[in-house]
């Protein structure tokens, strides 16, 4: 079975299963995989593509996304190609390409940057920073759901790592939001009142890295 989206064919793999609902998913290979239930036909599972197509549009784009990232190397908002050259000695970045000795290096050089990045924009952010006085520790870690998080029993903030792939705009405006926390510890009117105070257009930059 097939499905056309955005006038592309896509294989639809179905898996029949003891499923009381049906399930969509997109994997690396791009293809559309259907769990659903042992009684489900193809007319049942076209018309549930049908219905959640624009869904199926969101989660195709995001896997896309994914794949790319896997191949190039994302900076600060930018792509570029990754060229190996073993007789260099550290990172360079020219136009679109980044080179660098060996992915170990690579991955070296963008830890490094992501300390120094974030720090910076950490301590810049917090200068502009009226409503609270006592400045949170920082911590970087890898996460899969959330960009930020603050911790008002140790007063932390962590941030995504993978922030370094975004561009600084981003960066800042996941710190304000963290930064905004330790004044309300929800997402209340009054939270996005001060987010907004520092980050005019939080809701833009909300919306790309929901994408």
């Amino acid at each position: 079975m097939t499905y056309v989206l955005n006038n592309q064919e896509y294989e639809v793999v179905i898996e029949k299963k003891n499923n009381k609902n049906s399930y969509i998913r997109i994997k690396d290979d791009l293809k559309i995989y259907v769990s659903t239930s042992r009684y489900s036909t193809k007319k049942d599972i076209q018309r549930m593509l049908e219905e959640n197509e624009k869904a199926l549009e969101k989660m195709v784009a995001k896997k896309r996304m994914q794949l790319e990232k896997k191949e190039n190397f994302f900076y600060l908002g930018n792509s570029y190609d990754i060229i190996e050259v073993s007789i260099m000695d550290g990172v360079e970045i020219e136009n679109d390409k980044i080179y660098t000795p060996n992915k170990e290096a690579l991955e070296k050089w963008k830890k490094t940057q992501i300390e120094e990045i974030f720090k910076q924009h950490y301590l810049e952010q917090w200068q502009k920073f009226e409503e609270a006085d006592k400045i949170p520790q920082l911590k970087i870690r890898s996460m899969k759901t959330r960009w930020g998080v603050y911790n008002r029993k140790n007063h932390s903030v962590t941030l995504n790592s993978h922030l370094i792939e975004y561009s600084l705009e981003k960066l800042d405006y996941v710190i304000i939001h963290e930064f905004s926390h330790i004044v309300h510890f929800d997402h209340s009117k009054a939270f996005w009142q001060l987010v907004s105070k520092y980050c005019f257009n939080y809701k833009q930059i909300r919306k790309e890295l929901k994408e």
